[in-house]
């Protein structure tokens, strides 16, 4: 077992492969990747003690982080995060798992400890893994399908190409939601970004990500 030299872990889940890549059930995939891109100096590969992990450490605010995009497909998020988190003994209130949210808006995201899986099989492969649905989520909302349409078949679905500039919008402020839970902790960062996003909302200015 490895000493605990790690604040905590963020997770953003998605399904490995460039046919995934760009497309709504891959949003924690790509917040991952636009806080990489935001700071590339701070985050560094590191080689995972356990299989199937694309793993990196960083620092923010003087903490070291690790970063995970597991690679073992959605529905088996918790075959790299369940083992990892042990190996680093990092408790599960210190890991922030980021993921994609039918039930919010699209362009809405929402800080959330503990709860049900909501159908999202992810984060069910987690709380199985943990033994506990006891840890932070940010949920990036996407948004319901129009009636009619298959909620699996939607989450699956490429953004249109309309919709960059809102879902670059959308991820820059996950970074910063990310960001202020590592600085500052789940309860500073539920009262910040939530009163951001209810100022947002006020004004008009909600997204939506034109999937169909």
């Amino acid at each position: 077992m490895h000493s605990r030299a790690f604040r905590g872990l963020i997770v953003g889940l998605g399904n490995p492969g460039p046919e995934y890549l760009q497309t709504p059930h891959n949003m924690g995939f790509l917040a991952m990747d636009a806080l990489f891109a935001a700071s590339p100096e701070r985050w560094h590969p590191m080689r995972a003690p356990v299989a199937k992990c694309e793993l990196r450490r960083g620092d923010i605010a003087g903490a070291a982080w690790l970063a995970l995009k597991p690679q073992t497909y959605m529905n088996r998020s918790g075959d790299a995060v369940g083992p990892l988190a042990r190996w680093y003994r990092i408790p599960p209130e210190q890991i922030l798992v980021v993921h994609d949210e039918l039930d919010l808006q699209a362009g809405s995201l929402r800080f959330k400890i503990g709860g049900g899986a909501a159908g999202h099989k992810g984060l069910l492969s987690i709380s199985q893994a943990l033994g506990t649905t006891d840890f932070p989520r940010l949920r990036l909302g996407i948004g319901r399908p129009p009636s009619g349409h298959d909620p699996a078949a939607y989450v699956l679905r490429n953004f249109a190409a309309e919709s960059k500039s809102e879902l670059t919008e959308a991820l820059a402020t996950a970074v910063s939601a990310i960001r202020i839970f590592c600085e500052k902790g789940l309860a500073d960062g539920m009262q910040e970004l939530h009163s951001k996003q209810r100022k947002k909302s006020r004004t008009g200015q909600d997204q939506s990500l034109n999937l169909l």
